[in-house]
């Protein structure tokens, strides 16, 4: 069941994805056009003209990413803080361990690339915790070296091969993270005959929420650090950018068609006030 959700979800993904309708439109206004249906040529051409300027122009889309990005408040860390955590689980999504990696012989990192730099960062000030790398491939048919593996040689090729970590290879999107990384926190303080601790959590801000909302479903005790924000406090209002707005547009739709999904198949639950606080 779980593999014919992974697989219905990139189908959708691609269906969802706004610079995609404008295609589509266009594609559709051309048909129209051998059809001899003019009005329906201008009302193509019409719609995807709106749709372009609506993704293009930044403020847009701004405000209900701020919103999403705001929705989970960031963990400070404090001294008193980090004697109760158990560990820092990094989510996949951000390196390229495929094709590129296997041909290439060189790591690239996405546009997510703060996931992977905040965990470096974190790594070599708390040299004492353990991390979980999370993360096998999003992709349809992947090739190449999973995320995990990938990661490792970053790490290596950082200095910091001799840290304490785990990987988890096996997951293909948000709802195995969590599943799958679960096991190995309940494994690593069954290991060390102490009760479960909360474990820090970097992943992009805009994907936070759906992730603490699969956590609190699972029972796993997770401290956000948001990390790869898109939005700032100001308002962009004479910006118009079609390619930074179509992303952004994009990762809006996914994380929100996302949510809906898991909880219409009870793989998150919505989170209370005190499962919010920083």
């Amino acid at each position: 069941m779980d593999s014919l959700f992974f697989v219905f979800s990139k189908v959708a993904h691609i269906l969802i994805e706004p610079l995609n309708w404008v295609i589509i439109l266009i594609v559709l206004a051309l048909l129209f056009l051998l059809l001899r249906k003019n009005h329906l040529v201008r009302r193509a051409l019409w719609i995807a003209l709106s749709l372009g300027l609506i993704i293009g122009y930044m403020p847009s889309s701004q405000f209900a990413m701020r919103i999403l990005e705001d929705a989970i408040p960031q963990t400070q860390l404090t001294a008193e803080r980090l004697n109760q955590v158990g560990g820092i689980l990094i989510l996949g999504g951000a390196i390229e361990g495929g094709p590129i990696t296997r041909d290439r012989g060189e790591v690239s990192i996405r546009s997510s690339a703060e996931r992977v730099t905040k965990a470096f960062q974190l790594l070599r000030q708390y040299p004492e915790l353990p991390f979980i790398f999370s993360g096998y491939s999003g992709r349809l048919l992947p090739q190449g070296l999973s995320e995990a593996d990938a990661f490792k040689q970053l790490l290596q090729e950082q200095g910091l091969g001799n840290h304490p970590g785990y990987y988890e290879n096996q997951s293909r999107n948000t709802y195995e993270n969590i599943v799958y990384s679960k096991k190995i926190i309940a494994d690593i303080a069954e290991k060390e005959n102490a009760p479960v601790k909360p474990w820090l959590l970097i992943t992009s801000a805009s994907h936070m929420l759906r992730s603490m909302q699969v956590a609190h479903k699972q029972g796993v005790d997770l401290l956000p650090i948001l990390v790869d924000y898109r939005t700032s406090n100001a308002i962009a209002w004479h910006r118009f950018d079609l390619v930074e707005g179509g992303e952004r547009w994009n990762s809006l739709i996914h994380e929100l068609v996302g949510m809906a999904a898991y909880w219409l198949s009870g793989k998150a639950s919505l989170l209370t006030n005190e499962k919010t606080s920083p």
